[in-house]
């Protein structure tokens, strides 16, 4: 009978500074075991996490796993090696596979450079051979279809020339090469969109050893996960089942924690009335009753009081007509982001954008945002648009003053939709920052505490448009909650980027769709009523797309002859077209399943995927001719 490799952590303690992160956490986790680690922000989950990888050593406590358990972990900013590529980072690594590759690619290199060069040409010879012998051409393949699925595209690009967003999906791709005992992964989709998501959750449920991930995606832990483990106040709470589940539970918990707490506090009263009609310690009986009472006095006063996690700030007048965008378009460094967008924002507009990464959404929302003037078409904005731009970066926060004094720069109070002045103070803790914390320095703060900071400073500003680039980007769920409330009450307009799933449905009534041909398809739904109608293209999809398709037909195009009909040699091709889109579908298919049959065939390899990348073109044609015909089919 096989024995399930399991980690075991033992009574680990932390502290920072004067604060005790955690204290006495114990846990296991067993192989297929997916866990989600929750908790808000500044609670110790990085830490944590590091301790569980190896890296940071705890105050107390111990880690204990067999000698060959294997941990991989993504870190949120990982550290790679800027002299070199995409695919040399990749097979960084001590596997025999990997030092083979290594061998390979550095060989390569060299012969390219010296293709006469005898020693290049043995070195070469001896790299080949030991990939073959270790069946390193499978890893080969499988680093490039790991990297494809991410939206990594040129794999010999320097890591020195890439974004954060691009380090951290190769980072990803990295420990998922090859197999782990316990994968650590920290916000896995930060920088993906919706596909690449999508493959990693199939990815994670398949996947054979443990899982721990730190992640504010809902909807992502709802369908991977299988245990969730929550770092509250320094205690850690298990629960069996996924996000769901959880939550059921821990409300549960919640309110048994609350009626618990009305009994202790009940006796509490009683005694108190006891002791102060003057108590002696008499007799053993009333000593002991004298000691329960010091007893169940600590518990009262050491009781989290409930905060109230909603937020309601009164916004300025906001007129009618908030931006009109017509015939808008952009490029970056010669290549098209976007063309010819024109829609109409209004007062209480509630607007998703999203699309594959490098599309052009967050440029957009600079142009909103008044940082960037469109290379072509115009954007009007309403004269009473005051805007809040949340960013990717914490832009304004200054590390060398304390959390209260700076945001007392801003206003000493606001006032909430009620016409009450909210201090400061109460807003920091209505934003999860407890009195204790007020006084701390910013640059003390952990990346998401920061985040969480950066997020109040705008709201107090008091906007009326909210433009939001990736919110749930590093905060922890519970602000999520706090931001989606506050935007459940907000009288004034939302444009907000994400691929987060569950936070689109909440804050978005229509998306604005960034798609690969460089158009931008407004949609009236939410974000899950868009992905089951256009989330695998479908021709009978594709059509529904082109005729509410965001380039806005000027009314039939002057320069164009008007077409009511197809031809006969059209009206044969169209009644054939979706058939042959089928056909080339499974083509590709086939063609995959081929690949990963091939084996080490290197050869056989390179002459699939090239039949792939044809059939794919093939049918990428063919899609394009489908909609130019379905204009005009009766």
């Amino acid at each position: 009978m096989l024995t399930l490799k399991q980690i075991t952590i033992e009574k680990l303690s932390q502290t920072y500074g004067e604060r005790a992160l955690f204290n006495d956490l114990s846990f296991v986790m067993n192989e297929g075991e997916i866990s989600g680690l929750l908790g808000i922000n500044g609670t110790g989950k990085s830490t944590l996490m590091k301790m569980v990888a190896g890296i940071d050593t705890p105050d107390a406590g111990k880690i204990t796993h067999p000698r060959d358990y294997r941990i991989h972990y993504l870190q949120q900013q990982p550290s790679m090696d800027d002299n070199l590529t995409i695919i040399q980072q990749m097979f960084v690594g001590d596997s025999p596979e990997l030092r083979a590759l290594q061998q390979y690619q550095t060989a390569m290199d060299g012969l390219m450079l010296y293709p006469e060069d005898e020693k290049w040409q043995h070195a070469f010879e001896k790299a080949s051979e030991a990939v073959e012998s270790t069946n390193a051409w499978d890893t080969q393949t499988r680093a490039e279809m790991i990297l494809n699925k991410l939206g990594i595209e040129n794999i010999h690009q320097s890591i020195s020339e890439l974004s954060g967003g691009q380090l951290k999906r190769v980072g990803l791709a990295q420990v998922l090469l090859q197999p782990a005992d316990l994968l650590l992964l920290d916000e896995p989709t930060n920088h993906l969109d919706y596909p690449s998501i999508q493959w990693l959750a199939d990815t994670l449920k398949n996947y054979r050893g443990a899982v721990l991930m730190i992640t504010h995606d809902r909807y992502f832990l709802d369908q991977t996960t299988n245990h969730i483990f929550e770092l509250d106040k320094g205690k850690l709470y298990r629960y069996d089942g996924n996000y769901q589940v959880y939550l059921e539970n821990k409300a549960l918990r919640e309110e048994q924690k609350r009626s618990e707490m009305n009994k202790a506090n009940n006796l509490y009263r009683n005694e108190l009335a006891w002791m102060r009609q003057g108590a002696k310690a008499r007799s053993t009986k009333q000593k002991a009753r004298i000691d329960r009472f010091s007893e169940i006095e600590k518990v009262v006063k050491n009781a989290d009081e409930d905060v109230d996690l909603s937020i309601s700030l009164q916004t300025s007048r906001l007129g009618k007509d908030v931006y009109e965008l017509s015939n808008v378009g952009q490029t970056f460094d010669d290549k098209e982001l976007f063309h010819d967008f024109s829609a109409i924002v209004q007062n209480g507009d509630r607007i998703g954008i999203t699309g594959f990464n490098g599309s052009g959404k967050t440029t957009l929302l600079n142009m909103l945002a008044s940082r960037l003037t469109p290379e072509s078409g115009t954007l009007k904005v309403g004269q009473t648009v005051r805007v809040a731009y949340y960013t990717q970066h914490n832009e304004g926060l200054d590390d060398s003053k304390r959390i209260i004094s700076f945001l007392e720069e801003i206003a000493q109070s606001v006032v909430n939709a009620e016409g009450e002045r909210v201090s400061v103070s109460q807003l920091l803790e209505t934003f999860l920052f407890p009195p204790s914390e007020h006084g701390k320095l910013i640059k003390s703060l952990s990346g998401g505490e920061k985040r969480r900071l950066y997020l109040l400073k705008l709201l107090m500003t008091q906007p009326n448009v909210l433009l939001l680039d990736e919110p749930t980007n590093d905060l922890d769920t519970t602000t999520l909650t706090v931001l989606e409330n506050y935007l459940e009450t907000f009288t004034g307009t939302v444009i907000a980027v994400s691929h987060d799933r569950y936070f689109l449905n909440k804050v978005a009534a229509k998306l604005w769709v960034f798609n690969e041909d460089r158009s931008v398809s407004p949609y009236l739904g939410t974000y899950s009523e868009w992905l089951e109608e256009y989330g695998t293209v479908k021709p009978e999809n594709k059509k529904k797309m082109v005729t509410a398709g965001s380039k806005p037909k000027k009314t039939k195009q002057v320069d164009e002859p008007i077409k009511k009909s197809l031809t006969y040699k059209e009206q044969q091709e169209w009644d054939g077209i979706e058939a042959k889109i089928e056909q080339l579908d499974e083509t590709v298919t086939d063609l995959r399943q081929q690949l990963e049959a091939v084996g080490a065939d290197y050869t056989a390899a390179q002459q699939i995927s090239e039949a792939i990348e044809a059939a794919e073109k093939e049918s990428e044609q063919t899609l394009e001719r489908w909609e130019y015909l379905s204009q005009y089919a009766q």
